[in-house]
């Protein structure tokens, strides 16, 4: 399995980034696949999550309007819009799947199998 995101930067407050996550070595339609952050050193949250069979789909409160989670099932690919993006967003963003959970399980509460390597994403005042 591998994961690998893209798409990190430094953003004033206001802007936007789309964050990808090209994922190989496993069938990427039997999967949920999601959009976690680590906001602290022991904290981290589940964004955003996709079950590729169904497009159902799950976002946290704080980024609900903000983000919008898809995906390209030719390319394999995750991809989170992330617009009017504040300070708070700022963290490290990974892509994480899993084959069992439906995407409020995945999300809500971290049941990844397999996690990225992740790309940070700053936002400045």
């Amino acid at each position: 399995v591998q994961l690998v995101e893209s798409g990190g930067g430094l953003v004033q407050s206001g802007g936007s980034l789309r964050l990808s996550c090209a994922a190989s070595g496993f069938t990427f339609e039997d999967y949920t696949i999601g959009w976690f952050r680590q906001i602290s050193e022991r904290r981290v949250e589940g964004i955003s999550c996709i079950m590729i069979s169904d497009g159902d789909r799950y976002y946290k409160d704080s980024v609900k309007g903000r983000f919008t989670i898809s995906s390209d099932n030719a390319k394999n690919t995750v991809y989170l819009q992330m617009n009017n993006l504040t300070p708070d967003d700022t963290a490290v963003y990974y892509c994480g799947i899993s084959y069992a959970a439906n995407v409020r399980t995945l999300c809500r509460l971290l049941k990844y199998d397999h996690l990225g390597r992740g790309t940070q994403v700053t936002v400045s005042s």
